[in-house]
């Protein structure tokens, strides 16, 4: 199972790695090419998202007292996960010096009016893509802290199940020494019937043999 989960592991890293080169052309692109590549990327942030969804079933099949690593593993890469989406978020207001000069129009043509109205929804957006990183990254942790208490119940749940059965195994046995014991118990006054009955009659052949004895001078 565990090569599963680092083949997993291998197929994220690399994916991860194409999304970041991707994320810091977003900025440098105009119209249709900056769309394209947008497309490009959301398309393989949710591959991504799917592989660690694939890595989070292989954790759940570890047995309980080797999980720990994994599940400390997966953390980190839901980490990396959202800043990556943050990341894309914040490229896709963005635009990089030659961009953001050609919007403003440093050949002339443009008014310092227009050029200060552009600046100013540049960073209304880029406020609001803070808020909203803000907002997810508060999400990811509610997530994360959901998880563990989840992983947490699990594993109350497991060693309860375990105490149960072992319960039940000493009921068993219990029950099957008790058996025992009573068995025990019935032939042993079963014997010591049987033998007040044969000093009942030695004793009877003794008193009778004396009497006919006795009575035969």
């Amino acid at each position: 199972m565990s090569s599963d989960f680092e083949g997993y592991e291998q197929d994220f890293a690399v994916l991860t790695a194409e999304i970041t080169g991707r994320i810091g052309k977003v900025p440098k692109l105009l119209g249709d090419e900056k769309k394209q590549l947008i497309a490009n990327v959301e398309k393989q942030l949710e591959e991504a998202r799917e592989l660690l969804e694939q890595m989070e079933l292989e954790v759940r099949e570890i047995p309980p007292q080797s999980r720990g690593m994994y599940s400390s593993r997966m953390r980190s890469y839901k980490q990396e996960m959202g800043k990556l989406e943050a990341d894309f978020k914040r490229s896709r207001i963005a635009y990089s010096d030659e961009v953001r000069n050609e919007l403003l129009g440093d050949d002339g043509n443009s008014s310092e009016n227009q050029r200060a109205h552009l600046l100013d929804n540049t960073e209304r957006l880029e406020r609001s893509s803070r808020r909203l990183e803000a907002g997810y990254q508060i999400a990811v942790e509610t997530e994360q802290i959901g998880q563990e208490m989840l992983e947490n119940l699990s594993h109350d749940r497991e060693k309860i199940q375990r105490a149960r059965e072992r319960l039940r195994e000493t009921d068993a046995n219990l029950g099957k020494s008790s058996r025992i014991l009573t068995g025990m118990l019935r032939r042993i006054i079963q014997n010591r019937i049987l033998i007040v009955i044969l000093a009942i009659i030695i004793f009877l052949t003794i008193a009778m043999a004396i009497y006919f004895s006795v009575r035969g001078r």
